[in-house]
Order: structure tokens, then C-alpha cells, then sequence
């Protein structure tokens, strides 16, 4: 895996990340708008801790999916999945 592809992939997971990480620890405004009824955005979203969360999270998937690349355990080249004449 070149560098390139590396940031590519940190990305993905990344944002793929956030969004499961987003919805933790949420809770609806308590009151109601007087015009609208709607809750709208939760009081204290934590969008710097989610963040954090989300950049440790991206981390670890990363360094797992960059050793399993690494590793030839899944590869298109040779074994199971490679492309085979018979």
C-alpha cells in the first residue's frame, strides 16, 4: 500500500467512524421550540470528544486493515482469490 492510497483509506474509515460515533452519548433538548415543536440539535453535542473518539477508533481499524494488506492473508495475486486459468 503506497502512501496515497494509505490517506485514502484512513479517509474512508474515518468518516465511516464518525458517523457511528456521532449518535453515543446524545441526549434531545428537554424543551421543546414554542413556534415549531422541534427538538432541533442535542444541548451538548461533545463534537471535539467525538472526534478524538473517532480519530483513536480510525486508528486501530487503520493499523488492522493496513496489516492485513501487508500480510497477503487476502490477496487478488495468488491463492483463493487470485484470478485462476483452469
Amino acid at each position: 500500500m503506497n502512501w496515497f492510497t494509505g490517506i485514502v483509506l484512513f479517509v474512508m474509515i474515518w468518516w465511516t467512524a464518525l458517523f457511528a460515533v456521532l449518535p453515543i452519548g446524545t441526549k434531545p433538548v428537554v424543551q421543546a421550540d414554542d413556534k415549531s415543536g422541534w427538538r432541533g440539535a442535542p444541548e451538548r453535542p461533545r463534537i471535539l470528544r467525538k472526534v478524538i473518539i473517532t480519530t483513536i477508533v480510525t486508528c486501530v481499524l487503520w493499523t488492522a486493515s493496513y496489516l492485513l494488506i501487508q500480510s497477503d492473508f487476502v490477496s487478488f495475486r495468488h491463492g483463493y482469490f487470485a484470478d485462476q486459468d483452469d
